[in-house]
């Protein structure tokens, strides 16, 4: 009996041995790399640093840098995922360059090479149209999450899945997209018609409630903005991490709110997001979050896709870089009155033939430093495919909306409209003046205006007033200004006082 106890033990005891190390090698926190990027707007090229002081300036971003970047974060961490949380489109005019069969379809090519494995989609990737998101997704060979962005059949239409389960290094990791629920006043209404978007909290609360069992760690890939990321973390049980984009703002280190680690990267492709965490039972025991800057390293050797990037750029560069005017004084963006909004302003008003104009100062995404101006440079100040409408309105309504205007600081450049105003002690604002093309106005008659379809369909917001019956015009607000622009040759456009603040 002794004799048969020891064999058994014999036997048994190596058997335990290797559970137990098996068990304990299970056991032991599993470590990953989550690399992220947002609102790239078409960066694929470098562009200039502009807020750095010395001159030359240094160049940064572009997918030939972040290429090498994440290709040398694979090389030592292998169980590293790449990312993107949407505005992948808009902002440089290969989004207008045709590649099989989608505009801006290149810059997803592009995103095949460097190896993303998911993304959701940006309210700016909907302004060509959702048909052409549509395809821009068929040609990723990676997937789209958006668990709340459905047709009216409750379909999902841009070829997105409510969540992705992802399996690095021994872990369940599920992510869920989510687009913004201020989707409606982001994308003009040609191409948000037949969307509808979920509310945000509860699809999430729902989904993650269901992945949670399932998953090690649970993952929101965001577009909505560092505010309501805050807010999702506060109100949605289960969420590890929420990878945000939408609001531009470059978080150093992970935002920890309600033990969810956000983190976003700014915009236009400048930083590379990292996140390094050690997961143990379903819990983030340690992490490491920070941006790493694409400063561009000139001595990089060629590679098939800067190979593909080049190409691109070349087809492009045959129409837009040509001069085609020179600015005499710098453009600068503001939300009060600037020379770059006069002249956008009046282009589109001599454009529409119409007495006043408008342009929302959000609408203008770039300024720029005297000196040659390129077709490229108004593509990038103005880079939608907003079309130029004009519209009728009597002189008490005009009144109205400038007063409203003024009072909520809504961000718009004026044409047309000279007018001296105040401060009243309750807070409201009065008037003193107001002169329509140097007529005092009157409240009686009717005026046209001129904007893009895209601002007059947020006119509550803009102005306070419903929107207005819109005659659309057969060009878009770029190609009016770029007509402008050519007809001149030489810009000068200063600010003139328009809307005067008097005491």
């Amino acid at each position: 009996m002794k004799t048969s106890v020891q064999r058994l033990a014999r036997i048994m005891l190596p058997l335990f041995i290797a559970l137990t190390a098996t068990t304990a090698l299970y056991c032991q926190p599993k470590i990953i790399t989550i690399l992220h990027t947002n609102d790239m707007h078409a960066s694929f090229i470098p562009h200039e640093a502009f807020w750095v002081k010395e001159n030359p300036k240094p160049f940064i971003g572009g997918f030939n840098e972040l290429s090498f970047i994440v290709d040398s974060i694979r090389q030592a961490k292998p169980a590293t995922f790449l990312v993107d949380a949407g505005d992948v489109m808009t902002g440089n005019p290969i989004t207008e360059y045709t590649y099989r069969g989608a505009e801006g379809g290149a810059l997803f090519e592009m995103m095949n090479r460097i190896g993303y494995e998911l993304w959701t989609p940006g309210n700016h990737d909907f302004d060509i149209s959702s048909a052409n998101l549509r395809k821009l997704t068929a040609i990723a060979r990676f997937p789209t999450v958006s668990a709340n962005i459905l047709d009216t059949l409750n379909q999902f239409p841009v070829n997105n899945n409510e969540y992705i389960i992802l399996r690095k290094n021994g872990l369940t990791i599920g992510v869920i997209g989510m687009m913004s629920d201020d989707f409606y006043n982001l994308v003009n209404q040609n191409s948000s018609a037949g969307i509808k978007i979920l509310p945000s909290i509860e699809t999430m609360q729902r989904l993650a409630a269901e992945l949670y069992p399932q998953t090690d760690l649970l993952i929101a890939l965001t577009h909505q903005g560092i505010d309501e990321d805050s807010i999702m973390a506060t109100k949605v049980q289960g969420l590890d991490i929420i990878i945000g984009g939408h609001s531009h703002t470059r978080l150093r280190h992970p935002k920890r709110v309600n033990n969810v680690l956000i983190v976003q990267t700014g915009s236009n492709l400048e930083n590379l997001g990292v996140l390094d965490l050690k997961v143990e039972k379903h819990h983030v025991i340690s992490y490491d979050g920070k941006l790493i800057p694409l400063w561009v390293n000139a001595a990089r050797p060629k590679t098939e896709l800067s190979t593909f990037i080049d190409s691109i750029k070349l087809a492009i560069d045959r129409d837009y870089s040509k001069v085609i005017a020179t600015l005499k004084t710098d453009w600068n963006r503001s939300r009060g009155e600037s020379g770059i909004g006069n002249f956008i302003s009046d282009a589109q008003r001599e454009a529409a033939g119409a007495d006043i104009g408008f342009m929302n100062s959000s609408g203008i995404r770039k300024d720029l430093t005297a000196g040659p101006v390129t077709k490229r440079d108004i593509f990038e100040i103005l880079p939608f495919r907003n079309i130029l409408v004009k519209f009728e309105l009597t002189g008490k309504q005009l009144r109205s909306m400038i007063e409203f205007m003024l009072k909520e600081h809504t961000g718009v450049q004026t044409s047309g409209i000279q007018c001296t105003w105040r401060k009243m002690s309750d807070g409201g604002i009065e008037i003193t003046t107001f002169l329509v093309n140097g007529k005092p106005l009157d409240e009686e008659r009717s005026y046209i205006g001129a904007a893009s379809d895209y601002m007059m369909g947020e006119a509550k917001k803009y102005f306070g007033i419903d929107t207005p019956k819109l005659i659309f015009l057969n060009q878009t607000v770029f190609e009016a200004i770029e007509k402008k622009v050519r007809s001149l040759k030489e810009i000068t456009s200063p600010i003139e006082n328009r809307l005067q603040l008097v005491k």
